[in-house]
């Protein structure tokens, strides 16, 4: 359980300017909402659809606009609405895959004010934080932190120190989390029913620590991402079960994925690899019969023939049938000598196929 604190009695509520030390209106002006369209063939739209919504936050004088970058990855159009109605057409700067923040960019004037980015690692369970979307004062409402702590998303995405708010914001994508000094404290990424981090359904936001952008503010808009090599991508959906992980969906086209550092279910290394998802592509699966993409129709008419093959009706089917002949006398096996799959032999009471780190289903 987390530890207890006592609750805001304002949570839930409107913030009130008489309750902050700040210009509360003019804070919450630099909150726009966000919508963005996709392409149909894009390779998130099948996931986070083609049209997304939610809410972002000016941070500079030209424009510069923070979100949450699920709302804009492989975006080509953006509009920014602000609190007057007015509609701005943006563009996307960058995306951080590992922190999940994302960047746009005005392409007109904003006359609105900035928000200045606050010190997220001050905050700890029990603080007040007002969590806000565009829309001004009926838009916000006050929270409060119900833990610090690390949130791993299926999606292979990690933050160390995430930060968990209740209530919940009913438009928590890209949402500004304030706060007491009005400055920027996170960004609102995720609706988590379990945000005390417990086995207590409690609804809450799951929040993007602001700190987290600023080492790489300047480099996301200067290239559109982190200047170091980016982080491998693994290509799957993976979550924890009865201390086990489970791999839940592989991603269409994702990579081949050799797995060096193997360990046994008590924790002891394997002295073998695991290599998943070799033949995920077609390009791969056609690399491996030594044929190109093209060719893989040809050969599985081949090997649908050799499951039901069908003599000829007579001398001209045949000859049509002679250039199959000559393929499939071709794929005769040969016997060799040795063969890679003989580089280790094993025999007698060294055999143990429970030694294998076979992936196995679950449950």
């Amino acid at each position: 359980m987390s530890e207890s604190h006592p609750w805001n009695l304002n949570l839930g509520r409107h913030p009130s300017p008489d309750e902050v030390s700040f210009d509360l209106e003019r804070t919450l002006s630099s909150v726009v909402s966000l919508q963005s369209r996709v392409p149909e063939d894009a390779f998130t739209a099948p996931i986070l659809g083609t049209e997304r919504e939610g809410q972002g936050v000016v941070i500079s004088d030209d424009g510069m606009v923070l979100t949450i970058g699920y709302l804009v990855t492989e975006a080509e159009d953006v509009w920014l609405i602000d609190n007057h109605g007015g509609a701005h057409a943006a563009h996307v700067v960058g995306y951080d895959q590992e922190t999940g923040f994302g960047l746009v960019q005005a392409l007109g004037v904003l006359n609105l004010p900035t928000m200045p980015l606050g010190e997220s690692a001050a905050i700890s369970t029990g603080d007040s934080l007002i969590v806000a979307g565009q829309g001004g004062r009926e838009a916000a409402i006050n929270t409060q932190v119900i833990s610090v702590r690390e949130f791993a998303g299926s999606w292979e995405y990690v933050l160390d120190s995430a930060i968990f708010t209740v209530p919940a914001h009913p438009r928590w994508s890209g949402a500004a989390v304030i706060d007491q000094l009005g400055h920027l404290a996170g960004i609102g990424s995720l609706y988590i029913q379990q945000a005390a981090g417990d086995d207590d359904e409690i609804d809450g936001n799951m929040i993007v620590p602001i700190d987290l952008l600023k080492p790489i503010l300047q480099e996301i808009i200067e290239f559109g991402r982190r200047r170091r090599a980016a982080r491998p991508w693994l290509g799957m959906t993976t979550a924890e079960a009865e201390n086990h992980l489970v791999v839940a969906g592989i991603a269409e086209g994702g990579p081949a994925v050799l797995f060096e550092n193997v360990r046994r279910e008590d924790g002891s290394p394997h002295d073998m690899p695991v290599l998943v998802n070799l033949f995920g592509t077609v390009e791969r699966v056609a690399r491996g019969m030594e044929r190109s993409p093209e060719e893989l129709r040809e050969v599985g008419e081949t090997l649908a023939f050799l499951r039901q093959p069908e003599p000829p009706g007579g001398w001209r089917e045949a000859l049509e049938m002679f250039p199959l002949l000559k393929t499939v006398m071709a794929m005769k096996p040969k016997t060799v000598s040795s063969a890679p799959c003989q580089e280790v032999v094993l025999t007698g009471d060294e055999i143990d196929l429970g030694a294998l780190p076979i992936q196995t289903c679950w449950p």
